[in-house]
C-alpha cells in the first residue's frame, strides 16, 4: 500500500488503527466525500484513507512547508525522473566511507538551502537529506534553512521507487495546496467533508520546545487561532477530526486543550513517538484526539495500552 515517503515529526503511521476507529459511525455509507488535511506532514492519514475509503472521491491537503509541498506535486507529476536522481544519488553515497559521507551529506544540505534549481532536484535533495539526517527529522531555523546534522546510519534506504510509484498513483485524485491551513475552507463541501487536523503538538513542558518545523512557531497563540478555525467548520456542518499532545497527562493543572474545545469530544489515545534527541524520552504516552461527531465507527472502543490489552476510554 501507499505510504509516507518521507519520516516526519508526529507521523500517524502506528496510530492509524486507533485513529479508524474513532471515524464517524457509517463513514463508508457516506458517498462522494471530501477528504481535507490542512497539516499533511508525512501523510500517513492520507494514504490510509484513500486506500481505505472508496468513497472519498475528492482530496485537498495543505502545508505550510514549501519544500514538503514541492516533494508532494514532484511525486504527483515526475515520479520517474525523481525515480531516477535518487537512484543516483544512492549509488553515489553507498559506496563512500563514512568520513565521506559525512562530507557528502553537508555538500548536499548547503545546496538545498543555496539557490532553487528546480522541482525534482529540490525533492531529491529533501527526501536524500531526511533518511540520512539525524534522527530522520526535518527542522528549520529562524531563517528557513535546514539545520539537522548528519546521521550515522549504514545503509539507508534513499531510493524507494515503489513507494513513490504507489504514492504517485493515489496522489492523481488530490489537490495540493501551500500555506495558511485556513485556506482549506474554499473546499469544504459541508456535511460531505471530512477534515483530520494534524498541527505541530504543543509541547508537554517548558524543555520541549520543538513546536513546528518551519521557521514560523506554532504557539499558543496559534493553537487558539487553530480552536477557533475548528469551531467554525464545525459550524460549517464538516465532520472534524484533531490530534494533539496530551498536556494534562503530564500536568494535571495544565488543562490547556480540555479548554479549548470543551465544546467537542476530547479522547485520548495511546502513540509511540521515536523523534527525540534525547532517547530517554522516547516511547510510549497519551495523545488526545477531539472530535465534533458523537458516533464513531467502533462504539465499544477502549485505548490501546502499551501491553496491547483494551481498557475502557479515559473520561475528560
Amino acid at each position: 500500500m501507499a505510504k509516507p515517503f518521507i519520516k516526519w515529526a508526529g507521523g500517524k503511521s502506528q496510530l492509524l488503527q486507533q485513529l479508524e476507529t474513532y471515524l464517524p459511525t457509517g463513514f463508508d455509507d457516506m458517498q462522494n466525500m471530501t477528504y481535507i488535511e490542512p497539516f499533511v506532514g508525512g501523510g500517513a492519514m492520507l494514504f490510509h484513507m484513500l486506500s481505505t475509503h472508496k468513497n472519498i472521491s475528492r482530496a485537498i491537503i495543505n502545508d505550510i512547508s514549501f519544500n514538503l509541498i514541492i516533494a508532494y506535486r514532484t511525486i504527483q507529476v515526475q515520479p520517474e525522473p525523481l525515480i531516477e536522481r535518487l537512484s543516483d544519488i544512492q549509488e553515489e553515497y553507498i559506496l563512500l566511507d563514512n568520513e565521506h559521507r559525512q562530507e557528502y551529506f553537508y555538500k548536499m544540505r548547503d545546496a538545498f538551502n543555496g539557490e532553487y534549481t528546480n522541482d525534482v532536484e529540490n525533492t531529491a535533495m529533501f527526501i536524500f537529506l531526511n533518511r540520512t539526517c539525524f534522527n530522520g527529522l526535518y527542522r528549520e531555523n529562524s531563517k528557513g534553512k535546514f539545520n539537522v546534522p548528519f546521521g550515522r546510519y549504514s545503509n539507508p534506504t534513499i531510493c524507494d521507487a515503489e513507494t513513490i510509484r504507489l504514492d504517485s498513483e493515489l496522489l492523481q485524485q488530490v489537490e495540493i495546496l501551500h500555506g495558511d491551513y485556513t485556506q482549506v475552507e474554499n473546499y469544504i463541501d459541508g456535511s460531505n467533508t471530512f477534515i483530520y487536523f494534524d498541527p505541530p503538538y504543543r509541547p508537554l513542558n517548558a524543555t520541549s520546545s520543538f513546536n513546528s518545523y518551519v521557521k514560523e512557531p506554532f504557539n499558543d497563540k496559534e493553537q487558539r487561532r487553530l480552536g477557533t478555525f475548528f469551531a467554525q467548520m464545525s459550524d460549517e456542518g464538516c465532520l472534524l477530526m484533531l490530534s494533539n499532545s496530551d498536556c494534562s497527562a503530564k500536568n494535571p493543572e495544565d488543562r490547556f486543550f480540555e479548554d479549548l474545545y470543551s465544546n467537542f469530544f476530547i479522547e485520548r489515545v495511546w502513540a509511540k513517538r521515536g523523534i527525540n534527541a534525547n532517547a530517554s524520552k522516547r516511547g510510549r504516552l497519551t495523545e488526545l484526539l477531539i472530535h465534533n461527531y458523537e458516533n464513531i465507527a467502533d462504539k465499544n472502543v477502549g485505548i490501546l495500552v502499551p501491553d496491547n490489552k483494551i481498557v475502557e476510554p479515559i473520561a475528560i
